[in-house]
């Protein structure tokens, strides 16, 4: 039933879903997939789906605002994307000037072959110069 083209679903809580979407979206360059808002509805929270166009992943970012849930990332909670060569500069410039901070990495390999960079919520992106398999 699991094959590679299983799509996959990434939930994540965060405080601030537009700082969120600056990271991901105007930083990151992935595109919406889907928003909604719950609008004060008991039981119903607002929510945005960010992914590649097309991709067979993507994040669920939520936010309840009667009921928040404080997002609790470890050093070690990464998002890895294998780029295949080195981090663009531009790229890692753009991700800190939309809301992103550079980090060093808790583990010293991503150090050694990528940039790690903390989303607004604290959550880990390392852009890795290695292709995977």
């Amino acid at each position: 039933m699991i094959d590679s083209r299983t799509h996959v679903r990434i939930a994540r809580p965060s405080l601030d879903l537009a700082a969120a979407e600056r990271f991901y979206v105007g930083g990151l360059g992935l595109e919406v997939q889907w928003r909604s808002t719950g609008e004060g509805v008991p039981g119903e929270h607002d929510l945005l789906m960010v992914g590649p166009a097309g991709g067979g992943w993507h994040f669920e970012l939520t936010h309840d605002a009667g009921n928040p849930v404080a997002p609790s990332p470890t050093a070690d909670d990464l998002f890895v994307l294998y780029l295949g060569e080195a981090p663009d500069t531009a790229l890692v410039e753009r991700l800190v000037a939309h809301g992103g901070t550079r980090v060093p990495s808790h583990n010293p390999y991503w150090d050694e072959w990528g940039v790690t960079v903390a989303d607004p919520d604290g959550y880990r992106l390392v852009l890795c110069s290695r292709t995977w398999g």
